[in-house]
């Protein structure tokens, strides 16, 4: 079943496994102990980042590595991005009010 990028970010725990594999590629051992879950939980987060594309194990020795896939992540910096105008302009609308109500103030 392939889920899709935004359940994967629906969870806080894989916005922090998204969070450290940023960072470098981790053993699941490595994952595990920066979590106070159990290693169950954790590799059905990392089970759900692979299904959305997100994360790819990789074997080297008796070790599996996950490596994120960032690519995927740009559907929702993308979709983020149709609001971000709508906030610059709540933004600016906030900003001319304050501006207004401290000339109003200072000239009564």
């Amino acid at each position: 079943m392939r889920r899709d990028v935004f359940q994967a970010i629906a969870d806080p725990v894989r916005r922090d496994i998204i969070d450290l594999l940023s960072q470098q590629p981790h053993t699941v051992n490595e994952v595990v102990e920066q979590f106070d879950i159990s290693r169950p939980a954790i590799s059905n987060h990392l089970k759900i980042l692979r299904e959305c594309g997100l994360v790819k194990m990789a074997t080297i020795g008796r070790e599996r590595h996950c490596v994120i896939i960032p690519k995927e992540l740009r559907r929702v910096s993308d979709w983020a991005q149709c609001y971000q105008r709508l906030w610059e302009d709540k933004l600016d609308s906030f900003e001319r009010y304050l501006s207004e109500l401290k000339l109003k103030h200072k000239n009564p």
